[in-house]
C-alpha cells in the first residue's frame, strides 16, 4: 500500500483496535498492508521465550513483515512515556534490550523506538540526561549487532507530563551532543507530535535526516485531513530530501479503522 510514493506501514497498536491484539496483524494484512509495525506488545520488559515466540508467529502468520518496534516503555496506559532516564530502571530496560534484539533477528525488523521518559524529582534533570545518554547509546550498541536504528522521538507537550523532548531541534542536540560518536541514532518524525508543538513539519522533513515517519494529524491524533496539518506536504518534502523509508499510519481512527483509511484512495 503506497500514498504519494511512501509505502504506508500500519501501527497495530492504534489501528485496528475493534479486535484483540493478535488479530489485528491480520486485518491489516487484507486491508492491504504489507508492513506493520508495533508499541512493545507485552506488560513486562522480558517476557517468557514462549510469549515471544507466539508474537513472531502471528506476524508470520499474517504474511505482514516487521518493520519498527518500540523498547518497553513502561507502563504506557497508566501514563509513563519510557525508562531511558530513569536510574531505577536501567536492570529493566538492559534486560529489554536483549529480547529486542532475538525479535530482530528472528524478523527482520531493524527500526526500534526508545522513549526516553519523564523526569523525575528523584533525580536532578542533570543525573537523568547522564543516565539516558549511556541507555540510549547501550541500545544502540546492541541492535548494531543486527544492523539496527535506534529512534528518539519529540512526544506533545501537553500530553505526557514532563518528557523533555518536544521538537526536533531537541532530538538533533541530544544526538549531535553527547551521542555524537554513535550513528545508529536517528530522529522518529511524527506529524502528529512535531505539528501538535508548532514545529515547521516542511522545514524540518527538508534539513533534518530521519529514519521513520509516523502520521497522524491534529488537532486529535486522527487519520490525515481529519485536522489541520499539511501532510500531503510533509510527506513530499519528506521523498524530495531522500526519505525511503515507510510511512507508518499511527493515528487513533476517527471511525472504524477500515472507514478510516478512505484518506488513502
Amino acid at each position: 500500500m503506497e500514498y504519494r510514493g511512501h509505502e504506508l506501514s500500519a501501527n497495530v497498536s492504534m489501528l485496528f483496535t475493534e479486535l484483540p491484539y493478535p488479530s489485528r496483524f491480520a486485518a491489516a494484512a487484507a486491508a492491504g498492508f504489507r508492513v506493520v509495525e508495533s508499541w512493545w506488545p507485552f506488560a513486562v520488559p522480558d517476557p517468557s521465550a514462549a510469549e515471544v515466540d507466539d508474537f513472531i508467529r502471528t506476524v508470520a502468520d499474517a504474511g505482514v513483515s516487521l518493520g519498527a518496534l518500540n523498547f518497553y516503555g513502561g507502563d504506557i496506559p497508566a501514563g509513563e512515556r519510557g525508562v531511558a532516564s530513569h536510574p531505577d530502571r536501567q536492570a529493566q530496560l538492559a534486560g529489554n534490550v536483549q529480547v529486542m534484539v532475538g525479535i530482530a533477528e528472528r524478523t527482520g525488523c531493524r527500526l526500534f523506538n526508545l522513549l526516553y521518559g519523564q523526569l523525575d524529582d528523584r533525580w536532578t534533570p542533570e543525573a537523568q540526561a547522564a543516565v539516558a545518554v549511556d541507555a540510549i547509546g547501550a541500545a544502540a550498541a546492541a541492535v548494531a549487532e543486527v544492523g539496527g536504528t535506534v529512534l528518539i522521538e519529540p512526544l506533545t507537550e501537553g500530553l505526557n507530563g514532563r518528557y523533555p523532548l518536544h521538537t526536533a531541534d531537541d532530538v538533533v542536540r541530544l544526538l549531535t551532543g553527547p551521542l555524537q560518536l554513535v550513528d545508529n541514532l536517528s530522529l522518529l518524525f511524527d506529524t502528529f507530535h512535531l505539528g501538535s508543538n508548532g514545529v515547521d513539519l516542511l522545514a524540518t522533513a527538508s534539513s533534518v535526516p530521519v529514519a521513520h515517519v509516523q502520521l497522524a494529524d491534529s488537532p486529535g491524533r486522527g487519520e490525515p485531513g481529519s485536522g489541520s496539518l499539511p501532510i500531503d506536504a510533509t510527506l513530499d518534502a519528506l521523498k524530495a530530501a531522500g526519505y525511503q523509508g515507510v510511512a507508518a499510519c499511527e493515528y487513533k481512527p476517527t471511525t472504524d479503522t477500515l472507514s478510516s483509511l478512505g484518506w488513502i484512495a
